[in-house]
Order: C-alpha cells, then sequence, then structure tokens
C-alpha cells in the first residue's frame, strides 16, 4: 500500500472490513525531516506496540539514517503519529532490496 507525498496510509483493512491495526512486526514508513539542511528522508519503522486510541505507533528504526538527524540512529526507540504515516507492511510483505 503506498501514499503519495503528504498522504497519510491508514492501517489495511481486516477479514470483516473494518480497519486493521498495525500488527507488531508489521513495518512503516516515517518521513524524518533535517529541518538545518532543509532535507527530508522516508525510513522504515518496524512496530513494537499500536496505540489505536492515540493514533500511535510505537517501534524502533529499522533504516540507517543518511542524514544528519541528531542522535536518531538504526535501533532508535520510535513513536510515530497515525498521520506520519505513509506506508505500511505486514512483516511476511517486507523484502530488502
Amino acid at each position: 500500500m503506498r501514499g503519495s507525498a503528504g498522504q497519510r496510509v491508514p492501517p489495511s483493512k481486516g477479514e470483516d472490513g473494518a480497519p486493521a491495526t498495525f500488527a507488531p512486526g508489521d513495518y512503516v514508513k516515517d518521513e524524518f525531516k533535517d529541518d538545518s539542511a532543509g532535507e527530508n528522508e522516508w525510513m522504515w519503522v518496524k512496530v513494537e506496540l499500536c496505540d489505536e486510541q492515540n493514533q500511535m505507533v510505537f517501534g524502533w528504526l529499522d533504516s540507517q539514517p543518511l542524514l544528519d538527524h541528531g542522535k536518531l540512529k538504526l535501533g532508535s526507540r520510535l513513536a510515530v503519529s497515525f498521520d506520519n504515516i505513509r506506508e505500511h507492511k505486514k512483516a511476511s510483505e517486507f523484502t530488502l532490496h
């Protein structure tokens, strides 16, 4: 499931048509901004926990940052708002290229 830039990607639909949560082991793509350089990059976050009520995903960064984001590095623990998720893949769909 891909969203174009600036477009939110909601959780996928379950078998009954209701929104499915982001499950542990899923991957979500989030945009990370480097305001000082004026550049952005998209990186994968591996989901550990999904908080439907607060519309947040908790997990860790599963991409190596190319830009300088301060203390952000591979394995950093993160909280991501549903509004910032641009792509969602189930663990079974995720392959590195």
